[in-house]
């Protein structure tokens, strides 16, 4: 689908911008660390407190740049923008994962098995199915990309239809509790699993940062990409690879955001006004950080509702990506 050319912004007034936006999380980060804290500061309580509340701002941190990296990745390697990469099914092999692991071990094994390992093995499962079926779908001489998009579709819907299939079987108590580890959610997250996901995030955008400048040649488009000597299944199946490792570390930390990523994605684009990556990602990166922060603290303190934001993030988000079609279908 052709994408409307995004009028340029002069590089002072994206720097600017992009000032703003780290003023703004840093701002928002401070206010979620101290704000409403009873002990003064310094003392044993006030240490403790801060020190559970970045908890949740790292986590905040990490499942920004999963999001908003991975999405911009799946945009330039599928050539579009409306599409996401739950859309390979990534969010409905965790849930079948998830609902198999209740409906045939019973609820109590979601507490069970908790820890570093579970998230390991549910993230390398889900890298090795992106691997398996990007690998497959690229290697044979009619695969192309929007064969393995088809296949990505029908393979979530199979695993939605299974997951479904197994709930209805479940007793309502095991229901419940398997619903509330599906809803996603910041709180899920522990302390144990960041600096084991903070190590591959890191790893994962240092490829990406010094990739850069290949990404902006693969957004051109397979034949000129190839025409400019990019090996272009090669690019793509690493491109989707690594979005697959972001997405899986996201979601296994906080449960699955549908419609986070193409928000932050979206807007970065409209920010920079530019498509070149060493503008974007960072935009993409820091959107998710202040949105997720300020929605955090704005639910937690004022509405005492910090549970609510996910279901907030997917309403509105699910509202934009209307709109955005739309409106795209009025151009």
């Amino acid at each position: 689908m052709a994408e409307r050319v995004l009028a340029p912004v002069r590089t002072p007034r994206r720097r600017l911008r992009l000032a703003i936006l780290l003023g703004i999380a840093l701002l928002a980060a401070l206010a979620v660390l101290t704000y409403g804290i009873g002990p003064e500061p310094g003392s044993r309580g006030f240490g403790i407190i801060v020190g559970r509340r970045f908890v949740t701002v790292a986590t905040i941190v990490v499942v920004a740049a999963c999001q908003g990296v991975a999405t911009v990745l799946f945009h330039t390697a599928t050539g579009n923008r409306i599409l996401t990469p739950s859309i390979m099914g990534f969010d409905a092999l965790y849930v079948v994962m998830q609902t198999g692991l209740v409906f045939f071990f019973g609820a109590q094994s979601l507490a069970a098995t908790d820890g570093l390992l579970k998230v390991a093995l549910q993230s390398a499962l889900m890298v090795a199915f992106a691997t398996l079926l990007y690998s497959w779908l690229f290697s044979g001489r009619l695969g192309n990309l929007h064969i393995m998009l088809l296949v990505g579709i029908v393979l979530g819907i199979g695993f939605s239809s299974l997951s479904t299939f197994m709930q209805r079987l479940l007793t309502p108590s095991e229901f419940d509790i398997l619903s509330a580890r599906l809803f996603g959610n910041i709180s899920n997250s522990n302390v144990e699993y960041l600096p084991w996901a903070a190590l591959v995030i890191a790893i994962v955008l240092v490829v990406v940062w010094r990739g850069r400048f290949r990404l902006d040649v693969l957004a051109l488009g397979r034949d000129t990409s190839v025409n400019l000597g990019l090996s272009y299944k090669r690019e793509v199946t690493l491109l989707l690879i690594l979005t697959a490792v972001l997405i899986s570390i996201s979601t296994t930390m906080v449960g699955p955001l549908t419609f986070f990523g193409f928000i932050v994605a979206t807007l970065a684009y409209q920010l920079t006004g530019s498509a070149e990556h060493r503008h974007v990602l960072p935009f993409a990166f820091l959107l998710g950080v202040v949105t997720l922060l300020v929605g955090y603290f704005v639910l937690n303190h004022v509405f005492y509702a910090a549970g609510m934001l996910s279901v907030i993030i997917e309403f509105g988000g699910g509202l934009f990506f209307i709109i955005y079609l739309l409106r795209k279908g009025a151009l």
